[in-house]
């Protein structure tokens, strides 16, 4: 009788990877926001064109606020609480981008002291964030870095009145609504094609990992024993043969130090288990004349390491 084997209490996400509908409802708000980061939106003549602000203000809201706000009510229900936390509160800085730009369209200016205040609060939660997403990917930590250059240009120009600031603010917006795109069509189109078109790169740090079993002697037993059942069925093999062949497999750590009784223990084990069978001359507390994987031994290999129901 086949039966699926599952490691421990599987985790059914509620809903796909909300990821992609955030960044790219980021990448519009971008787009939207870049002409006017630019200088699009006032005239050579210093007047001001109300529809510009007031289209990028409903993309913002729209995009910006509204992909994002819903990819991290979606992630917190899949229980991905740094992920929910970060879509969440950058939807309500889109909400406020969003504002804004509709205020600075029909005459309402929000008050610049109160939204530096803000901005430099902001930088410093970038900078952690930035930390914390190079441990997912490289691609991930520079389009945070991005971000965190973003405001430290919007601050200088806070505080300075500056306009030499324009220009680096509106490449950071460019950048940002660019690697967005990136990473969305990376979320959407790299698991559908099994390869990476869109290159994500792996972590740019990692964490301390708790140390774990060790599954190594017992993976290279059933490593040899399903390649003896695959050559000659359910013959048995040698205890001999199998630990020269377990020998060949490890590194010269584990061919150096790795004797007979440190594998009897995992084969007594795995053939309480029911995954193998031994033969024995005077019963089981005799000498080991025979080893072969039992069809239930077979089965939990092959989904388990060979991923046999994964499509």
């Amino acid at each position: 009788m086949i039966r699926k084997v599952s490691l421990g209490t599987p985790h059914h996400e509620v809903f796909g990877n909300p990821a992609p509908l955030g960044l790219l409802g980021l990448a519009v708000a971008c787009a939207a926001l870049t002409p006017i980061a630019f200088g699009y939106g006032i005239t050579a003549d210093g007047k001001l064109i109300p529809g510009a602000f007031a289209t990028s203000g409903l993309f913002a809201l729209l995009f910006g606020a509204g992909c994002q706000l819903l990819a991290g009510l979606m992630d917190f229900a899949n229980r991905n609480t740094y992920g929910g936390t970060i879509f969440t509160a950058f939807a309500f800085n889109w909400i406020v981008t969003g504002l804004s730009f509709l205020g600075i369209a029909y005459g309402v200016v929000l008050d610049h002291t109160v939204l530096l205040a803000t901005e430099i609060l902001l930088l410093v939660v970038f900078l952690f964030l930035t930390y914390g997403f190079g441990f997912f990917s490289r691609l991930l930590f520079f389009f945070l870095l991005d971000i965190d250059f973003l405001y430290v240009f919007r601050i200088i120009r806070g505080f300075t009145g500056s306009t030499a600031m324009n220009i680096p603010i509106a490449v950071c917006t460019l950048v940002l609504g660019l690697i967005g795109l990136w990473l969305a069509l990376g979320g959407l189109l790299n698991p559908l094609t099994g390869r990476q078109m869109f290159y994500i790169g792996g972590p740019m740090f990692r964490g301390q990992r708790r140390k774990g079993f060790d599954w190594t002697i017992r993976n290279r037993i059933f490593e040899v024993l399903y390649r003896h059942w695959k050559a000659a069925a359910f013959a048995e093999m040698t205890l001999e043969k199998l630990q020269a062949e377990v020998k060949q497999l490890g590194t010269a750590k584990v061919k150096a130090g790795l004797e007979t009784e440190e594998i009897v223990p995992d084969l007594f084990y795995l053939m309480e288990y029911g995954a193998l069978k031994m033969s024995f001359t005077g019963g089981e507390s005799g000498t080991i004349t025979g080893i072969r994987l039992t069809a239930q031994g077979i089965d939990l290999y092959e989904q388990l390491i060979l991923h046999k129901y994964e499509f």
